[in-house]
């Protein structure tokens, strides 16, 4: 598993939720957070790995260390946005690249936790532009698609360029063609599968608590 580039059809995919959560998937966002920090990020979409699930993982802090500030987002959505504010974002499909972007200043948000407990939570400033920015992408909207029209026009160039270094990857063989693609993301919304699989025993541990293993390979009630 690893970060994907721009021009991969899973940044532009609308994510499917996620009806149960399996060990493999504890041990996925496990790794997605390991990725995170190895990119230096703060935020990381299950789309930008490659895999078609609404969930995304965040710690504003990018510091592997500050565990007390991880936290997974399970089927978000933002119920209530109040405010409005720009600020500089990049993105770790879209890397080196940075623009300024419009977002709500605070933001209501429900969503499920890595136990598949619902909770509600109100956010602003970092946490909530982070939010928004992660919550994008499962939609398949990126930051470039929210800044102004002049200014995405400034960095047109680098954004060719990394597109055009991915054709270049799949015309070497070293990635898929699109359709390929496109008929793996399908399959994984049929199957609910996880690239990477929890070893016999293997306990993840997250700072908001873990369930133990029956609750946390049942169906959660999406209504809640």
């Amino acid at each position: 598993m690893e970060i994907v580039k721009y021009g991969h059809p899973a940044l532009r995919w609308k994510a499917k939720e996620l009806t149960e959560l399996t060990p493999d998937f504890k041990a996925t966002v496990r790794r997605m957070f390991d990725l995170m920090y190895e990119a230096r990020g703060i935020g990381l979409a299950a789309t930008q790995v490659g895999l078609p699930y609404r969930f995304f993982v965040v710690n504003t802090t990018a510091d592997p260390k500050e565990t007390d500030e991880e936290l997974v987002f399970i089927n978000p959505e933002i119920i209530r946005k109040k405010g409005n504010t720009e600020g500089e974002e990049g993105c770790l499909s879209l890397p080196e690249l940075y623009g300024e972007v419009a977002r709500a200043e605070e933001i209501v948000l429900e969503a499920y936790d890595i136990n598949g407990e619902g909770f509600e939570m109100e956010c602003s400033e970092i946490l909530a532009r982070v939010i928004q920015h992660e919550n994008d992408h499962l939609d398949g909207v990126m930051f470039i698609d929210r800044m102004k029209p002049d200014e995405v026009k400034e960095l047109q160039a680098n954004i060719d360029d990394l597109e055009t270094q991915f054709r270049q990857a799949q015309a070497a063989g070293t990635v898929a063609s699109d359709q390929v693609l496109r008929e793996q993301l399908s399959a994984m919304e049929k199957t609910f599968e996880f690239p990477v699989k929890a070893a016999p025993g293997d306990d993840h541990d997250f700072d908001n608590g873990e369930a133990d293993d029956e609750e946390s390979e049942d169906d959660f009630d999406e209504d809640e």
